[in-house]
């Protein structure tokens, strides 16, 4: 195992002093592992917290200012943020308008955020609403989900979300936004390679070096299939081929792109992918209205990536274009 660790056991909270170093313009309680925004909590603004485990950089900690998230919990690597994480997230935001959970369908994240809405709602009378993201369609269930898993749009929904609560509306339309946005995604994605978590010390599992595991899961969790390597249009197409089923989308519709980076894919080829599925889309006759291209939801080193499609309308592709200012997000300021 190649690194840049000390030690494996204290690797989070290691990066969250780095976190802390880099960016003053956030307060990064490395005791209890949450990082809030400088200004939080924002009078009469609803507060928004995600988190999840940890490994997935820059989500959620990256996400955390102007116009997007108010709070993050970073857990273990791979492992949900427990309860009392959540609640001292979600009492460091509150500003009286209510806060609103961001959740990936997790097993472990669902159950400890449903918790901790709970303890807050009776311990301060915080009115807290949740939305958990399911936008993979990959699989039905998988190794920590019932349902679909939660990945790319969840980027997507923390941003729009987060543009609607700075204009200052309540906290039901910024859920009702935060919903619509999960209901107009889908994601798939691919590895090529595993990851290795520190304290495992070796391969979450293992690819030969002519395999790719097509549906992968963020936690590198079995997709759909494992299929010899192939060029990269051929990967666009079966990516996006059970995406556009899904929803679906039609022609005429206008889109989001979003072509993450796992954690080991360079953006060369990042950006390779991103005009093979420009291509595949444009004959489907959807347009790309809007397009992101990066490492914004990863697997630690993981190479390979997933494909996000968000159908748009003027007031979702609005709130896209507002400013946000993140470490990993800043356009318009």
């Amino acid at each position: 195992m190649k690194k840049l660790i000390n030690d494996p056991a204290e690797v989070v909270e290691a990066a969250l002093a780095g976190m802390a170093a880099a960016h003053p313009e956030l307060r990064v309680d490395v005791k209890q592992r949450i990082v809030v925004r400088a200004d939080a909590p924002v009078a009469g603004k609803v507060g928004l917290v995600s988190g999840g485990g940890s490994g997935h950089e820059p989500l959620h900690g990256g996400f955390v200012g102007f116009g997007m998230l108010d709070a993050a919990c970073p857990g273990e690597i791979f492992t949900s943020p427990v309860p009392d994480q959540i609640l001292a997230a979600t009492a460091a935001v509150d500003a009286g308008a209510g806060v609103l959970h961001i959740v990936k369908n997790y097993t472990g994240d669902v159950m400890n955020f449903d918790m901790a809405a709970e303890l807050a709602t009776a311990e301060t009378g915080t009115e807290v609403r949740s939305v958990v993201v399911n936008d993979d369609v990959a699989v039905q269930d998988s190794l920590y989900t019932a349902g679909r898993r939660g990945v790319g749009a969840t980027v997507i929904l923390e941003k729009m979300a987060g543009a609607a609560a700075e204009q200052g509306r309540p906290l039901a339309a910024v859920a009702e936004i935060a919903t619509r946005v999960n209901e107009q995604s889908r994601s798939m994605g691919v590895a090529l390679t595993s990851c290795t978590v520190p304290a495992v010390g070796h391969p979450t599992f293992e690819l030969g070096d002519d395999e790719m595991e097509i549906g992968i899961g963020i936690h590198g969790e079995p997709g759909r299939r494992r299929v010899p390597l192939a060029p990269a249009r051929e990967i666009a197409a079966m990516l996006l081929e059970p995406i556009l089923a899904d929803l679906p989308f039609a022609q005429g519709d206008r889109v989001l792109c979003f072509v993450n980076g796992m954690g080991g894919t360079p953006l060369l080829e990042l950006y390779l992918m991103f005009d093979e599925v420009a291509r595949i889309l444009h004959g489907h006759g959807v347009t790309i209205e809007r397009s992101l291209v990066g490492p914004y939801i990863t697997s630690l080193e993981m190479a390979g990536c997933s494909v996000t499609l968000t159908r748009l309308d003027d007031e979702l592709t609005t709130l896209w274009d507002a400013p946000v200012r993140t470490p990993a997000l800043r356009w318009g300021i």
